[in-house]
């Protein structure tokens, strides 16, 4: 209780001196260095400093806080839907979604965890794998063919130029149905040159195809809320 005194007394001097136009120079040990920070700190009413409570920062794997929080509204939908229709040319240039093949083995644990867990999953060399890059800049560097879906929220992204890799993997999440997620990429894949496969492996769609030695692999499915998550790679391209 003592103590607590003592930075209550500090605290109301240094907001008194403020008033007067006075500066005070406490003495070492006169403050709690709990007081010094609340007063230091940023305040969190802007929406870009949500994530800077790190108090499960365990839980953060390496995330730098760049974060788009999902929009769900029908609104968002319906204008992520168009632009999506957008880039493959109109609503009538979807493809039927090949039958899905033989049900494989679920993805292990391991291989889920990080967006460099899946780029080797995917088949990525172990060099390229250890020659990726991890920051969000990557989402935007996915090769045109296979871009993020339209105003899909990125949470992790990673990619590569180092000789014989072109490696990029990115993981992210939209409101809109997994089903036209799959049928977005598989008409994309098609358009530009590459076959497309569905198969089913535990609670994953994958989609995956190959054009002249460059593949693409994307891992789909029913995310927390409704949303679609996704992690897609591609390689050699």
């Amino acid at each position: 209780m003592a103590e607590h005194r003592i930075a209550f007394c500090a605290l109301l001097a240094c907001v008194l001196a403020a008033c007067s136009g006075e500066r005070l120079e406490p003495t070492p040990g006169d403050v709690d260095p709990a007081v010094i920070a609340a007063l230091n700190d940023q305040i969190l009413t802007d929406p870009d400093l949500s994530l800077q409570n790190e108090g499960s920062a365990a839980l953060t794997g390496g995330i730098d806080h760049a974060l788009p929080l999902v929009n769900d509204s029908p609104r968002a939908i319906d204008a992520a839907r168009e632009e999506a229709r957008a880039l493959v040319g109109g609503r009538d240039r979807f493809r039927r979604l090949p039958p899905v093949g033989e049900p494989e083995a679920e993805v292990p644990l391991e291989s889920r965890i990080t967006i460099t867990a899946r780029a080797a999953y995917a088949g990525a060399s172990e060099a390229c794998v250890r020659s990726l890059d991890r920051g969000f800049i990557w989402a935007a560097r996915m090769p045109a063919p296979f871009p993020v879906y339209p105003r899909g929220a990125t949470q992790e992204a990673a990619g590569s130029d180092a000789a014989g890799c072109a490696l990029r993997a990115v993981n992210f999440r939209t409101p809109v149905p997994i089903e036209e997620v799959l049928a977005f990429y598989h008409t994309r894949a098609l358009d530009a040159g590459f076959s497309s496969t569905l198969a089913a492996a535990g609670d994953e769609s994958i989609l995956r195809g190959t054009r002249e030695g460059a593949s693409f692999a994307l891992y789909a499915r029913a995310g927390t809320s409704g949303l679609t998550e996704a992690d897609l790679v591609t390689q050699g391209l």
